[in-house]
């Protein structure tokens, strides 16, 4: 592979505002994208897939290259070397890139590959916690969460099937296949921009990992029930409910992001999804309005979305030991006001995108022997694995209120 100097460069500065600046690895990869109009699909593609790799692996590369944060620009380019040469790829004789001991690097990999916290390239707290949290799995599962996150697509059920997407995409050179035990899941074969295709753009599918797509369904909805979102943030779950749902009865998005709920409204105007109401969360009034009135409600709570480093790999040098008692904390809370929008014998479903028990199990245990809690009765939960799928982490615990 021949290295291109405004693709490398390109790379770097994302990499200098995602580490310096601590901006998203996501936003900053679609601002970047947009410098330059004349790079095709294979150029974005090469920019996003090194960007991508070198923030997931930053511990790891840093501790071979060694540099430390703040990264200067010559570490940032250090950084890319060490990408580059365990990518086999031949490093072109820059002022930029000093001299690189190719030998060096990969016996340094070799070396650092046998301590778990350098293989998986993660920091010392997270480890120890993920370890204590679920024992030998973590393993397994830090490994899932460190591999490069599928393209799951959902078909908008209120336009078309999973297997008329899959022929409609097939005619505009996208390859794809349907996933067992995911109703409307649609897989690409290799990662392309859909956004850009008439598909997306007639509201025929969203992007939406698969184990997201469970959510939806363990709420148990149908058609002409009065259903609220509570943390509906731009609405992936949302539109799924108003999808299940066939455009009746009524979905009402709650969030207390004005910005998020605006983004859910253009979505559900593309999928011609008719049924949603947004409501921001600006005081406790609005949502203690509800209280008993709700056939179902999902709370996908706030959470540390360990689940979902796969697809935010910046997640893993974001987070920090204190905001995982703050999480739980807020999740008890919500679980405790929101849980009395349920009407009696209606049905609540509390979901994160986390494997931590306390984020999950231990969670909903400690809401059930609650005041609040003991109005309800557990029929059912489930942790989707990402070392057993390929997909997102996940929880899930559908509760019933009693009638």
């Amino acid at each position: 592979m021949k290295l291109h100097r405004n693709l490398v460069f390109a790379a770097v500065d994302a990499l200098n505002l995602i580490f310096n600046e601590d901006k998203q690895a996501d936003k900053v990869l679609r601002q970047v994208l947009k410098f330059d109009k004349r790079w095709g699909a294979r150029d974005r593609g090469f920019i996003a897939e090194t960007v991508y790799d070198i923030v997931r692996w930053k511990r790891l590369y840093s501790e071979i290259a060694e540099v430390k944060a703040p990264y200067s620009r010559p570490n940032l380019f250090r950084l890319f070397a060490v990408w580059a040469t365990l990518k086999g790829i031949a490093i072109p004789d820059w002022k930029q890139i000093e001299p690189v001991p190719t030998r060096r690097i990969k016996g340094k990999f070799d070396e650092l590959s046998k301590i778990r916290k350098f293989r998986e390239s993660i920091p010392d707290w997270m480890d120890a916690m993920g370890e204590k949290a679920i024992g030998k799995q973590w393993e397994k599962e830090l490994a899932a969460l460190n591999k490069q996150a599928p393209v799951v697509l959902r078909a908008n059920s209120l336009k078309t099937t999973p297997k008329e997407l899959r022929n409609i995409l097939a005619d505009q050179d996208v390859d794809t296949t349907l996933v067992d035990g995911y109703p409307d899941a649609v897989q690409l074969l290799e990662r392309k921009n859909v956004f850009t295709s008439e598909a997306f753009k007639n509201g025929l599918f969203e992007v939406q990992d698969a184990s997201s797509q469970r959510v939806a369904r363990y709420l148990d909805v149908t058609p002409g029930m009065r259903v609220v979102d509570m943390c509906a943030g731009a609405g992936g779950k949302t539109l799924h409910l108003a999808a299940l749902m066939e455009n009746k009865g009524q979905v009402i998005a709650m969030d207390i992001y004005e910005g998020k709920l605006k983004e859910l409204k253009r979505r559900a105007k593309r999928a011609g999804a008719h049924n949603i109401e947004t409501r921001v969360i600006d005081s406790t009034k609005v949502f203690k309005k509800l209280y008993g009135k709700a056939d179902r409600v999902l709370i996908d709570a706030p959470c540390t979305g360990l689940g979902t480093i796969k697809r935010s790999p910046d997640l893993k040098w974001k987070l920090q030991p204190d905001f995982v008692q703050k999480v739980v904390d807020r999740q008890a809370s919500l679980l405790e006001s929101y849980s009395k929008i349920v009407k009696p014998g209606g049905k609540l479903v509390y979901a994160t995108c986390s494997i931590l028990p306390k984020e999950n199990q231990e969670q909903i245990k400690a809401f059930l022997a609650t005041e609040q809690g003991a109005d309800f009765t557990l029929e059912k939960d489930e942790k989707i694995s990402p070392a057993k799928t390929g997909y997102d982490g996940f929880y899930m615990a559908l509760l019933s209120r009693k009638a």
